[in-house]
């Protein structure tokens, strides 16, 4: 069965060394050695895991770029069979943020715009973040956010689902938006916004499948069934060790179909694997 891992980067030295990053480093074992993945080990993870593609994220906040655009296309050059990206723009300059976007989401080898408003300290109603969802729906492609609490050293507020988040699918009944990171603690703002907007989706990344809260596999069984994609975090979990237990959640096979890989198969505008 093909798996799509929707929430993945390819850390850069700079990004890495972040002052915010020392919980995740720390949380995974890792934080008495530097973290730099390859293209390379990345496509071994995926393989180990039986993971057929992955969209590796470009990350840019307050303090700069932390990976490009750039560099995440020269990484998609380095396996363009297995990888896809998701730009991220500088959102303080919002007509040079919506030329990024144009310059490089074409819907084939970028998929999709991500951004991570705990990284800024604002909520996702805050107007800087408005010309960037219009940008998206031109693209045709989805916003890639944070829904839930902030493993970083950063403020957890901005991952409320509610009002903020709301307010966004409120006044962009047309934009997809793919919250990741499971939305824990606030996992009945999740099941209310499911009910609420059809054009809401998340995904499992951060979490290894075995480690997802009860209320959530029970929300996948249920309304949730159909808008939840897999993903990892990668590097911070590896492709093996995030999907290890999934046959315990009790999915039905259309379930685990869609939650590995059809709805992002979908959502993403992937093309079927040969």
């Amino acid at each position: 069965m093909h798996t799509i891992d929707v929430w993945a980067q390819i850390i850069t030295p700079r990004m890495a060394a972040a002052p915010w990053m020392e919980p995740l480093w720390r949380w995974t074992g890792q934080l008495d050695r530097p973290v730099h993945p390859t293209v390379q080990s990345t496509v071994t993870s995926m393989d180990k895991g039986g993971v057929s593609q992955a969209l590796i994220s470009a990350w840019h906040g307050p303090q700069g770029s932390l990976i490009s655009n750039a560099e995440v296309s020269a990484q998609i050059d380095d396996a363009p069979d297995r990888l896809r990206g998701l730009a991220s723009i500088d959102i303080r300059n919002p007509v040079k943020a919506v030329n990024e976007i144009r310059k490089w989401v074409d819907g084939k080898r970028f998929v999709g715009v991500r951004i991570v408003p705990w990284l800024w300290d604002l909520p996702p109603n805050h107007r800087l973040f408005y010309p960037i969802y219009v940008a998206c729906i031109e693209a045709g492609v989805p916003l890639c956010t944070q829904i839930g609490h902030t493993g970083p050293l950063c403020r957890s507020e901005p991952g409320r689902l509610i009002p903020y988040l709301e307010e966004v699918l409120l006044d962009f009944p047309e934009l997809i938006v793919v919250g990741g990171h499971v939305g824990f603690p606030w996992l009945d703002e999740v099941k209310s916004m499911t009910f609420k907007f059809p054009n809401f989706y998340v995904d499992t990344s951060a979490y290894a499948v075995r480690r997802l809260p009860p209320d959530f596999v029970a929300y996948m069984k249920g309304p949730g069934d159909g808008r939840v994609m897999f993903g990892t975090n990668w590097p911070m979990i590896p492709h093996a060790s995030c999907l290890d237990g999934l046959e315990k959640l009790g999915l039905s096979q259309a379930q685990e179909t869609a939650f590995r890989s059809g709805t992002a198969r979908r959502i993403f505008k992937l093309p079927e694997p040969d």
